[in-house]
């Protein structure tokens, strides 16, 4: 029954933690940009000339 205090303890930890990163990405821009990735692809890349 100790091991189950324990899971719990250290799931809400982590729980925790993921929280603050989460809150942390969000505040310094993490998630601002979500149209660029979507077409990214559809744009050229340029061609470099080695000559």
């Amino acid at each position: 029954m100790n091991i189950l205090y324990l899971l719990i303890g250290v799931s809400l930890f982590a729980a925790l933690i993921f929280l603050v990163l989460f809150v942390w990405c969000v505040k310094t821009g993490q998630f601002d940009d979500n149209y660029t990735p979507s077409v990214r692809i559809l744009f050229d890349d340029e061609v470099i000339d080695n000559n």
